[in-house]
């Protein structure tokens, strides 16, 4: 494969232009490390987006940070750290279960939409998103957006471009909130609830005012993989509790009144609540070195563990759950069984199931998005077209090639 790595937008555009009118594919990409998932894309030529890398504005009094797309994430986050701020979306490092290596870039964060446990009250990549400015498929220099909230001229635009895999356009600059960052925090341990009891103790727990911003469970099968084998005995029901000293502690003796209720509670000082929850953030139990298939399902926050029991009846199945039950991590033992998946994902009300990891055959073999319905993939078509006309952007990834 062909590596084209341009340094400006001119040249991205006149790469782009040059495919549109000669039918030729491109795969878009910027590290290299989100790659390994969605469908396989047919493409002699990569457009990457690295050498496009810098922060171009960033004033933390203005809580709004605009950058280059190929700027590695670790850059971005560093700048953030030193001025007090953070990605609020927590997103998470595909890396470990991927089995990848490279540096993640900032444009590839918001292309796959990425988000980690804070989801559940900051939103995902894109409710973050101000701006952008992209190639078309026509090789033409699109900016949508702009520096604040009220600017909402393309904003609509700008939310689309998230979370569209490269298959809309290639992305050349980002621009997005940055929220003051923590300056602490706590997490509560329930120990011994089981999936069922769990998924009714985050709801009461989410329910309490004390600002919640991670809800996790941790059934037996992957507890000891977190903290080195350091939590509790038995499954863990996690909740974090982030902000000032004095807030957090309050808050977290509220909670813990009332989780006492559920289960034997143990508290989690700052250190080992930031590892655990990155831990939680980059599917740490499933970075095994395997290409066992690995679904992102997404389903309502009560319904989850009962997915999971349901698939345990017909299939091989090891699970963990974030966002209170909603988001549920499995990993499969043999086969990815994507029509049982999506047929249980259905009976129970709907949802989503992304297929992250499998074995070369199985990608080839299996949808790794969740089908739309009819309507929905109609639009998604014309979306598509008006976009990129000759079909060259990742040309199969979510779907129709």
């Amino acid at each position: 494969m062909i590596d084209l790595m341009p340094t400006s937008e001119e040249q991205a555009a006149a790469i782009v232009l040059t495919h549109a009118e000669t039918n030729r594919p491109l795969a878009i990409c910027g590290g290299d490390t989100r790659s390994g998932f969605g469908n396989t894309v047919a493409s002699e030529d990569r457009l990457r987006s690295t050498r496009l890398s810098g922060i171009i504005a960033y004033n933390p009094g203005e809580m709004v940070m605009t950058v280059r797309s190929g700027t590695p994430l670790a850059e971005v986050e560093a700048a953030l750290s030193e001025g007090g701020q953070m990605l609020a979306f927590e997103p998470m490092d595909h890396r470990p279960i991927m089995r990848r290596s490279g540096e993640p870039t900032i444009g590839g964060v918001f292309a796959a939409n990425v988000s980690g446990p804070r989801r559940l009250i900051a939103g995902a990549a894109r409710d973050s998103l101000l701006g952008v400015r992209f190639v078309n498929g026509r090789g033409e220099i699109i900016k949508a957006g702009g520096r604040v909230m009220k600017n909402v001229t393309g904003l609509d635009l700008v939310k689309l471009i998230a979370g569209s895999h490269g298959t809309l356009g290639f992305i050349t600059e980002l621009t997005f909130r940055v929220p003051p960052r923590p300056k602490t925090e706590q997490t509560l341990v329930l120990s011994g609830l089981n999936d069922a009891e769990a998924a009714n103790a985050m709801a009461a727990a989410m329910a309490l005012p004390v600002e919640i911003s991670g809800a996790a469970h941790l059934p037996l099968t992957v507890t000891w993989k977190f903290l080195a084998g350091k939590l509790p005995e038995g499954e863990a029901t996690v909740l974090r509790v982030e902000g000032l000293p004095g807030s957090v502690d309050v808050r977290i003796e509220k909670l813990a009144a009332a989780m006492s209720a559920f289960a034997t509670v143990t508290r989690l000082d700052e250190p080992e609540s930031r590892r655990l929850w990155r831990e939680i953030r980059d599917v740490l139990p499933y970075a095994d070195g395997t290409t066992r298939p690995v679904w992102r399902v997404s389903v309502a926050p009560g319904t989850g563990h009962q997915l999971v029991s349901a698939l345990r009846l017909e299939a091989g199945v090891d699970a963990f759950y974030d966002w209170q039950g909603g988001l549920v991590w499995m990993r499969m033992e043999a086969d990815p069984e994507a029509d049982l998946v999506r047929r249980f994902i259905k009976a129970l009300g709907g949802g989503h199931a992304t297929l992250i990891r499998a074995s070369e055959a199985a990608r080839a073999a299996t949808a790794a998005f969740h089908p739309e319905p009819e309507a929905v993939a109609m639009l998604s078509r014309r979306v598509r077209e008006k976009f990129d006309p000759a079909g060259i952007f990742n040309p199969g990834k979510m779907g129709e090639g």
